[in-house]
């Protein structure tokens, strides 16, 4: 499951990632959600303008989870390094 360190016919198996400045870059995930955030806020409005008003709350609704997704995985960057 893990990485064990172990050394498998003549090469190791994991390389460590080292962040080569001392800023950590937005996590990946967090990125993907705010991306997919701010997608599904535009495809809200053109439904509610479309006439569109039940797939405009299911847009909504997306907006809402991609939001907290991101937020989690921001939150979750952040004190990572402190607990570790």
């Amino acid at each position: 499951m893990g990485d064990t360190g172990r050394v498998f016919a003549g090469r190791r198996t994991h390389v460590p990632h080292t962040p080569g400045s001392g800023a950590d870059p937005m996590p990946r995930l967090a990125l993907y959600a705010l991306v997919v955030c701010l997608l599904s806020v535009a495809a809200a409005v053109v439904s509610f303008v479309r006439g569109s008003g039940w797939l405009g709350v299911v847009w909504v609704l997306l907006v809402g989870l991609s939001s907290n997704m991101a937020w989690y995985y921001l939150r979750r960057a952040r004190t990572a390094p402190r607990a570790s």
